[in-house]
Order: structure tokens, then sequence, then C-alpha cells
């Protein structure tokens, strides 16, 4: 059983890892695209036309394929406000809610997306300077979502395998 959990773990690290380039190479398209379109524009007086849709689309992308990474590794920003009037108790059942409704919520997000990518490829929806397929980023954005919901998944059983401390 252990082995298996170990597998699953090291392919779920991996997926969240690679998602997570993706959104490291869309940030390096985006300084691209933006340095040169600031050259072009100021410099040689020719501006590029659609840089802002490109912006726009691969930072969705950049988003949504960084967050199951940074979930993982809970590298997001937390406050702690209420956590002593709270006390243990309280704070273990506030970390339960909040791990089912962010859960809940990135399920909602992620089947949308699905629906919505496959909507896009079916009629080829695309951006309307570049003409970008648009289903792509709805699919980033869906498969960011689905790991989204299954890092929560498994960080609400770990918190309630250990209880509250």
């Amino acid at each position: 059983m252990r082995d298996t959990i170990d597998i699953w773990s090291a392919r779920f690290e991996r997926a969240t890892f690679y998602l997570a380039l993706v959104g490291a190479i869309c940030l390096l398209a985006i300084v691209a695209i933006v340095t040169v379109g600031v050259v072009m524009r100021y410099v040689l007086g020719i501006p590029i036309l659609g840089v802002n849709e490109f912006v726009q689309l691969t930072a969705v992308a950049l988003i949504m394929a960084s967050l199951p990474y940074c979930t993982a590794k809970r590298d997001h920003v937390a406050v702690d406000v209420f956590e002593r009037i709270l006390g243990r108790w309280g704070r273990f059942i506030g970390d339960i809610v909040a791990y089912c409704l962010s859960g809940f919520v990135m399920a909602i997000l992620a089947q949308r997306a699905v629906l919505k990518a496959l909507d896009a490829l079916e009629w080829g929806d695309a951006t309307n300077m570049l003409r970008m397929p648009i289903w792509p980023f709805y699919a980033i954005l869906a498969a960011g979502a689905a790991l989204c919901v299954l890092t929560f998944a498994v960080q609400l059983v770990v918190l309630i395998v250990k209880g509250a401390k």
C-alpha cells in the first residue's frame, strides 16, 4: 500500500512540476513579447498588433499552470488573524472548511473550463486580432484547476489523519 501511495505521490508531484514549467514558459513569453513590443513601438515606431491579446491569454495560462504547484508546496499567502482566538480545534475545523470550499470552487472551475475548451474547439473560437485559438488556454485552466482539486483533497486527508495540532 505504501509503495502505491509513493508512486502516485511522485506522479502527482511531477504533474504539478511540469505544469509549473508551462507557467514558467508563459512568463518568459510574456516578458519577451512585451519587450519586443515596447522596442518596436517606441524605438522603431512600428507597433505589434495583438500584444494585449497574447499577454492576457498567456497570463491566464501562467497563473493556472503555476497554481497547483504553489498549492502543493503550500506557498500561498496565509493570514492568521483569528488563530489565537479560534484555538486548536477552531483552526482545525476552519482548515477543513477552507480545503472543502477551495476544492469545490476549483472543481466547478475545472468542469466549466473543460466544457468551454470543448466548445471553443468545436466552434473554432479564436482571438480577434491574432486569430489565436482559445481552447488551449481553457485546457490549461482546466488542468490547473483539476490538479488543485486533487491537491486540496490530498491536503484535506493529511490534515484529518494528523488531527488538530
